[in-house]
């Protein structure tokens, strides 16, 4: 064990660590600037209401990452951890599917009440789990058939486990996690090594059941999914001012905001569109407090610190030669990157709005544990990648 730690303190990924860290305080310091109009009007509560919750979300989130920096990831390809964790998804996506909580307003249902203590958001633990899970079912196929000669029908189980979570979200009508949970999966399978040419059948597989699944929802439940206010967000989408005081209210806000801010901002804490103008400004709004607040400053600590996070899975995928690590690192990667590209092309109104929220920076405490989770898989990966260089 003594080894053990000397050899993971000795290979330990500082610099993706210290980022990681310092993009959950920063959050942290942001949610706490962000949400304190809400706390006290919409929550009756204190100033840092939301503040102290985030807290014990990170310190949760921080007992996350030390378990995953420290289990060596090379188990996740075992059969049996496998099994757990597709159990474990199913219980989640049944249990939400037939009792969860969500919002009126937009249709959708996604959380898990626990004990009327706080909420669970399923979606955000089948992001990772489709990433360990394809790589898992990848990584084992290569052993005994090589993975560049693999065939769709060779590996029909991972494509009928995705068909099962992209089903079971999308019937939540969380179009938004539909998105980044598709996007991962073919990252990874893209991360695999597969020949180019079966890429694309595997593409076409899930393509078309994906596209069967949304028709089949939108016939059984379209009213569901097409909602006043989702109607409304791709309305605001092709021209928010012509809605200003509906849909496009919060996407005009969040221009304002972010057009405040200018190149230095107004100071932080001194945000006027936090005081009502900008709805829920501490989720998937965020960005547009940081614009006003801290100026272009704030928003380029936002996309330095998520740009290395992600450059440097990419990195690592491609220096190790171990086909499971490649498709780990690759998946977390592409879940962070799709990820933010979705919270800032809403905000940007580059695509309709579907309220995914920032990677580290938002408020909520399923998406920052899961995300630590990932966090320290991806330590632990690169851990392994380069003990793997000093044995060259």
């Amino acid at each position: 064990m003594r080894k053990y730690l000397a050899t993971y303190v000795r290979n330990f990924d500082y610099p993706l660590f210290f980022t990681y860290v310092f993009m959950c305080l920063f959050g942290l310091v942001m949610i706490y600037s962000a949400s304190m109009m809400v706390a006290i009007v919409y929550e009756d509560a204190s100033p840092d209401y939301f503040y102290k919750k985030q807290l014990f979300n990170l310190v949760v989130a921080g007992l996350a990452f030390l378990v995953g920096a420290f289990f060596p990831y090379k188990h996740y390809s075992n059969k049996k951890l496998m099994v757990v964790l597709l159990g474990i998804m199913l219980v989640l996506l049944f249990w939400v599917w037939n009792f969860g909580v969500g919002e009126d307003s937009t249709g959708s249902q996604s959380w898990i009440n626990v004990f009327n203590i706080t909420t669970f958001q399923p979606s955000e633990f089948a992001k990772l789990f489709i990433i360990l899970y394809f790589a898992g079912a990848f990584y084992n196929k290569s052993r005994n058939n090589s993975i560049e000669e693999l065939q769709p029908n060779n590996i029909i189980y991972p494509i009928i486990v995705w068909i099962g979570v992209i089903f079971c979200v999308a019937n939540e009508t969380d179009l938004g996690a539909v998105g980044i949970i598709s996007g991962i999966a073919f990252a990874v399978v893209a991360a695999s090594g597969i020949r180019f040419r079966i890429f694309m059948k595997f593409f076409a597989v899930l393509g078309g059941f994906g596209a069967a699944i949304i028709g089949f929802l939108m016939l059984v439940k379209g009213d569901e999914i097409l909602t006043p206010n989702r109607l409304g967000r791709f309305k605001a989408f092709l021209n928010p001012f012509e809605y200003e005081s509906g849909s496009g209210h919060q996407v005009i806000n969040g221009y304002i905001a972010i057009g405040s801010g200018g190149l230095d901002g107004v100071g932080l804490g001194q945000s006027i569109q936090k005081l009502g103008y900008l709805p829920e400004p501490q989720t998937d709004f965020i960005m547009a407090i940081i614009a006003e607040e801290l100026g272009i400053l704030g928003v380029i600590i936002v996309l330095g610190g998520l740009g290395f996070i992600i450059l440097k899975a990419l990195l690592i995928a491609i220096n190790t030669k171990d086909p499971l690590a490649r498709m780990i690192a690759a998946g977390i990667a592409s879940w962070i990157a799709i990820q933010t590209f979705i919270n800032l092309g809403g905000l940007s109104g580059l695509i309709p709005l579907t309220g995914v929220t920032l990677p580290f920076i938002s408020y909520g405490g399923t998406s920052i544990i899961l995300l630590s989770l990932a966090m320290g898989i991806l330590i632990n990966v690169s851990m392994y990648v380069k003990l793997e260089k000093r044995k060259l």
